[in-house]
C-alpha cells in the first residue's frame, strides 16, 4: 500500500495543468483552462481544468478527478501505476507500507532487453520471405504489421546469442526470453510469428508466438514475470487507446491475429487477453476507457464457455449507464476469418447488434430450466441469485432483479425478501418531527468545504445534517480530523474517488468552476452555518411551543429557554449585520 501522506506529497508537487498538457492541448479560459474532451467526442470544449484547485471536470460528460485520476482515466492505469508514472516524473521513489504481499520492481534494463529482443526479431522477419508470404497470406500490409512491431523468431536453438551482449545473463531468463535446464540454455520462441505484448507506457513486457505452419501449441505466451502479469494486460492496448476514446467502443477479442486483422480492415479498437479468461481487472480497465465493451467470441462451446467466464467476471464492475455486449459468431469463423470474407462494414453491423449482458445473461438462466414447472421457476431464483447479487451497480441490479422475479412468477419484494436483499424505501417525514434541514443549503455548505477543506474545522462538535448532503460533509469532517495536513481540494477529491460521497463532491466541482475565483467562501461557509442553526432552533422551539408550557417536563423546559435565548441572539446578530 502507498501511504497518503505521500499521496498528498505527490499532488502538492504537481501542477495539473502540466500534467494534462502532456496529452491534451489546453486554452486559457479566464481564471481556468479549457479543452475539448478527451473522453468523449465534442466540437466545443467542456473539458475544465482548475490550476487554483488542481482537478478537471467536464460539463458533457461527467470527467473529473485529480491529477492522478487523469492518468488513471486517459491512460487506463490502475491506481498504484498512476501513481509510480506520476511520481516518476517529478523525480519520488514511491514508497510501500509493508504488507502480506511481496512487492516486486523492475529493473530499467529488463525494458531494455525486451526491446532488444523486439529489434531482433523484427529484423529476422525482413529476412525470412517465407515468414513475410505467411503475413500476406493472411491479408496483413507491412504497414500495419509495422504499428504491432510484429516479428519473427528463427527455427534455432540459441537465436539471442547474437541480440544479447551475454546469453548467459540472468535476465534473459528473467523475462521469459529463455529456459534454462539441466545446465542447457534455449530460446523459448523458435519458428514463430512473434507478437510484441505491450503495456500502457509503449514499454514492451512479454511476446506471444504463433506457429507457421502445424503444431503445437499453436500460441506460445511469454510466462508471468516480474514485467508482465496475464491478468493485468492486453494486447493491442497500447496501439488501441486512442481509436477507444474516439469510438467510446472496445471489442475484446481472442487471438492476436484477431486484433491484427480487425486493426488491418479499420477496426482499430480491439484488444486481446493473453492466454487467459478475462479477469476483473481487464474489465475495470476497459470501463475506464470508453462507455461500451463488447465481448467476441467464436461461436463454438470454447467461445461460449470463455463468454460465461467473461460475464461472470464483469458482474462486479458494471456501472450504470455503461454498456457491455456479447458478439458471438457463427462456428466457421473466428473475427479474423469473419472480417476477411465478408468485410469491415458487416462486422461492424454485428457489433452494433451485440446481445446486451443483461439479454445474454438472461438467455443463459431461462436457457437452464423449465419456467412452466414450479421447481424450474425455484431452479431460476437460485441459479441467478450468486450473479445478481455480486453487481454492484445498483440500477441495473434492479431491472435485473425486477426481469428475474416476474420470470419466476413472484413478486420484486418477494424475491428481495428470499435473497435478504434491503428493500428501498422512500423516506416520508411525520408532520410532527424537526424540519429536515434544506438540502440546498447543506449542498451549498458542501461545495465550500470543496473549495477549502479546512473550513470543517469551524463546524461545531455537535454538528449533524440530514441526508447524503450531511453524511458527506460529516464524512468529510472525519476525514479531516484524521488526516490534518490533507487539507486540499485535489486530496479531498482523491481521498472520496469511487465512495458513495464521490457525486456530491463532483457535483460541488463544478459549481465551483462557474463561481469563478472571486467567491468569497469564508463569508458563504459563516452565513450557511448561522442559517442553519437558526432553522435547527426554529424547529425545535416548535416542537416544544407544540405541547405548551404545562405540558413540558421540567428538562424540557429549561431546553425551551436555552433555545429561546439562542434564538434571540441570533436574530440580534442578523439584524446587525443587515
Amino acid at each position: 500500500m502507498i501511504p497518503k501522506s505521500f499521496i498528498q506529497d505527490l499532488l502538492n508537487r504537481l501542477d495539473i495543468v502540466d500534467v494534462i498538457e502532456r496529452y491534451v492541448p489546453l486554452k486559457k479560459a479566464g481564471a481556468n483552462y479549457v479543452a475539448c474532451c478527451p473522453f468523449h467526442n465534442e466540437k466545443s470544449p467542456s473539458f475544465t481544468v482548475s490550476q487554483s484547485k488542481q482537478f478537471y471536470h467536464c460539463f458533457g460528460c461527467g470527467a473529473h478527478g485529480t491529477a492522478i485520476g487523469f492518468i488513471m482515466e486517459h491512460a487506463g492505469m490502475g491506481f498504484v501505476e498512476a501513481v509510480e508514472e506520476l511520481a516518476r516524473g517529478v523525480g519520488l521513489t514511491v514508497p510501500h507500507e509493508q504488507s502480506s504481499s511481496p512487492q516486486h520492481k523492475v529493473a530499467p534494463d529488463l525494458y531494455e532487453l525486451m526491446q532488444s529482443a523486439t529489434r531482433y526479431y523484427r529484423e529476422q522477419l525482413k529476412k525470412t520471405p517465407r515468414a513475410i508470404e505467411y503475413l500476406k497470406g493472411r491479408g496483413l500490409s507491412g504497414e500495419v504489421a509495422a504499428r504491432f512491431g510484429i516479428g519473427y523468431a528463427p527455427d534455432d536453438w540459441q537465436n539471442l546469442k547474437s541480440a544479447v551482449p551475454n546469453y548467459q545473463d540472468a535476465s534473459l531468463v528473467e523475462t521469459g526470453l529463455v529456459i534454462e535446464g539441466e545446465g542447457k540454455r534455449y530460446d523459448r520462441f523458435r519458428d514463430r510469428i512473434m507478437f510484441p505484448i505491450i503495456n500502457v507506457r509503449g514499454q514492451v513486457i512479454g511476446f506471444g508466438g504463433r506457429v507457421l505452419d502445424k503444431g503445437e501449441p499453436k500460441y506460445l505466451n511469454s510466462p508471468e514475470t516480474t514485467l508482465f502479469e496475464k491478468g493485468h494486460e492486453l494486447y493491442g492496448l497500447f496501439q488501441a487507446q486512442k481509436a477507444i476514446r474516439a469510438q467510446q467502443r472496445v471489442i475484446v477479442v481472442e487471438g492476436y491475429m484477431d486484433v491484427v486483422a480487425l486493426a488491418q480492415h479499420g477496426v482499430d479498437y480491439a484488444v486481446a487477453t493473453l492466454g487467459t479468461a478475462t479477469t476483473p481487472y481487464h474489465v475495470q480497465k476497459l470501463l475506464r476507457l470508453c462507455e461500451q465493451v463488447v465481448f467476441c467470441f467464436d461461436g463454438d462451446k470454447a467461445g461460449q464457455k470463455a463468454a460465461w467466464r467473461a460475464l461472470e467476471n464483469a458482474l462486479p464492475q458494471l456501472q450504470d449507464g455503461k454498456r457491455i455486449g456479447f458478439l458471438f459468431l457463427p462456428e466457421e469463423h473466428d473475427p479474423d476469418t469473419y472480417i476477411r470474407e465478408f468485410g469491415s462494414e458487416a462486422f461492424e453491423h454485428e457489433v452494433e447488434n451485440s446481445l446486451p449482458l443483461s439479454g445474454y445473461l438472461l438467455r443463459e438462466l431461462t436457457a437452464q430450466v423449465d419456467l412452466k414447472t414450479q421447481e424450474g421457476r425455484s431452479a431460476l431464483l437460485k441459479h441467478a441469485q450468486p450473479l445478481l447479487t455480486a453487481i454492484a451497480a445498483p440500477t441495473t441490479a434492479l431491472l435485473l432483479r425486477k426481469e428475474v422475479a416476474a420470470l419466476a412468477g413472484v413478486e420484486q419484494a418477494e424475491l428481495e425478501a428470499l435473497w435478504s436483499i434491503k428493500p428501498v424505501v422512500a423516506r416520508r417525514s411525520a408532520p410532527q418531527r424537526a424540519r429536515r434541514a434544506n438540502p440546498s443549503a447543506l449542498r451549498a455548505l458542501l461545495r465550500c468545504l470543496v473549495m477549502q477543506p479546512e473550513l470543517a474545522q469551524q463546524l461545531p462538535p455537535d454538528w449533524k445534517g440530514d441526508g447524503a448532503e450531511g453524511a458527506a460533509i460529516m464524512a468529510l469532517a472525519d476525514w479531516l480530523n484524521e488526516s490534518a495536513d490533507e487539507t486540499s481540494s485535489a486530496a479531498l477529491i482523491q481521498h472520496f474517488r469511487g465512495t458513495q460521497h464521490a457525486p456530491l463532491l463532483e457535483a460541488g466541482q463544478a459549481e465551483i468552476l462557474h463561481l469563478g475565483e472571486d467567491f468569497n467562501v469564508g463569508t458563504e461557509f459563516a452565513d450557511i452555518l448561522q442559517n442553519l442553526r437558526r432553522e435547527a432552533i426554529e424547529s425545535e422551539l416548535s416542537e416544544l411551543q407544540a405541547k405548551g408550557l404545562d405540558g413540558m417536563s421540567a428538562p424540557e423546559r429549561a431546553r425551551y429557554e436555552v433555545l429561546s435565548a439562542q434564538f434571540r441572539m441570533l436574530k440580534a446578530v442578523r439584524a446587525a449585520s443587515a
